[in-house]
């Protein structure tokens, strides 16, 4: 049997040799090999980790992140082969001191004869990490409606943290939030996108930074707003020889109000009650500084929050003065004198001083030629309760037509005696 078996073997392994090149020879034609190329195979990377344990952020530099992929094999494999077949990794542990990790292809086919990417190596930038709390800094944009004000803009946080790249947390200085208020005319809440700010507050376009939040939830208060005028009521008298000129001086004469609109409809002025203004004793102008936000009513609040809340109130106030005038008893004109009756007239003319007081510039004003008394005689009679007049004398005063600010401080009383005229 073992004669047979070695019996020509060289033959026999000859043979052998040549069925294995005729089968390779009619596989080659019936299914030659050939090359495909997949493009944007994503290379995984494992151990990321390693990093993290280290507080520390990486950045793929180049895109070499994807790569493109050519296989040879068989026609018949490569027809069924996907690019999800293929797997490239690079392994974070085979970090080199350039940032730089090898690239390892597979095909998850064992008659594939070759697998190539169009490059090797994953490309890195590796910084330590960086975490931060930034201010929110809120705005709005547009305007509200005619009547309208935005009274407050608030977030439901004032601070967000960011973590990322040393490199890129030390630009961020802020995160900006706008909200469009056109045209508003109530309360607006709602869910805001936020920007990263540099120091300047303009945008950032980062990556690898992330926020604890996606956005803000922001408040709007959006108040009605009415001008109305500042009322100034005034108490006390100056000082004895001084008066008030009347001119009592405002700055500002109006405000600006806002509150709801029932609220501000309701308001028509701001008053100053006279204990707050009181000139009591006074020998010159006095001023006051009043704190507008005491007189306003409740739900209600200035609309101009830049502007001061105060006003200024002055209350001129002027020495009195005095001046003397005289007359002769020709000067005095009878007025109403009661049918029948003449006056006798006086054998002396005597003369009269009327001493007037009263603000400079209304006292000063008065002319001597213009200023006449007058004797009313039906007026006195009604005042006196006098119905007819008897044959003799009476002590009638004088009226004079003074400006309102000016004052008699004393009363010409003339003396006229009555006949009637049948008597004489």
């Amino acid at each position: 049997m073992k004669k047979k078996i070695f019996h020509n073997w060289g033959l026999k392994l000859a043979s052998l040799l040549l069925a294995f090149v005729l089968w390779f020879v009619v596989v080659s034609i019936d299914d030659p090999p050939d090359t495909v190329t997949f493009s944007n195979v994503p290379v995984r990377l494992i151990n990321a980790d390693l990093l993290e344990k280290e507080n520390k952020v990486y950045e793929i530099l180049g895109g070499t992140d994807t790569v493109r992929v050519t296989v040879r094999a068989p026609g018949s494999i490569l027809k069924q082969l996907r690019a999800s077949d293929i797997v490239a990794e690079a392994d974070m542990s085979k970090l080199t001191d350039i940032n730089t990790i090898e690239i390892s292809y597979t095909v998850q086919n064992a008659n594939v004869e070759s697998v190539k990417g169009d490059h090797d190596f994953l490309r890195l930038n590796i910084e330590d990490r960086e975490t931060k709390w930034i201010r929110v800094i809120s705005t709005t944009t547009g305007e509200v409606a005619e009547g309208y004000m935005v009274a407050g803009l608030s977030p439901d946080q004032t601070n967000i943290e960011v973590t990322g790249p040393k490199s890129a947390v030390d630009q961020i200085k802020s995160a900006n939030v706008e909200v469009d208020v056109t045209n508003a005319t109530s309360n607006m809440s709602l869910n805001a996108e936020f920007q990263l700010c540099d120091n300047e507050g303009n945008p950032l376009e980062l990556k690898g930074v992330s926020a604890n939040v996606s956005y803000l939830h922001m408040s709007v208060e959006v108040l009605a707003v009415r001008e109305i005028p500042i009322e100034l009521n005034v108490s006390g008298s100056p000082a004895e020889g001084y008066l008030t000129t009347g001119v009592v001086e405002c700055d500002p004469r109006t405000i600006r109000i806002a509150g709801t609109i029932s609220a501000v409809a309701g308001v028509t002025k701001l008053s100053v009650p006279e204990e707050d203004l009181n000139i009591g004793g006074a020998t010159g102008n006095m001023v006051f500084n009043l704190n507008l936000r005491d007189y306003l009513p409740e739900n209600i609040r200035l609309a101009d929050s830049g502007v001061p809340a105060k006003a200024a109130v002055t209350v001129h106030v002027e020495p009195e003065k005095e001046r003397a005038f005289t007359f002769g008893r020709t000067d005095f004109e009878i007025l109403n004198l009661p049918a029948g009756y003449e006056i006798e007239p006086e054998e002396t003319e005597e003369s009269y001083r009327l001493l007037v007081s009263g603000l400079e510039r209304a006292v000063s004003a008065i002319d001597p030629g213009t200023l006449r008394g007058t004797v009313d005689v039906a007026a006195w009679m009604a005042e006196e309760g006098i119905e007819e007049l008897e044959s003799h004398s009476y002590r009638i005063p004088v009226r004079f037509s003074l400006p309102e600010s000016v004052t008699a401080e004393n009363e010409i009383v003339l003396t006229l005696s009555f006949v009637k005229s049948e008597d004489r």
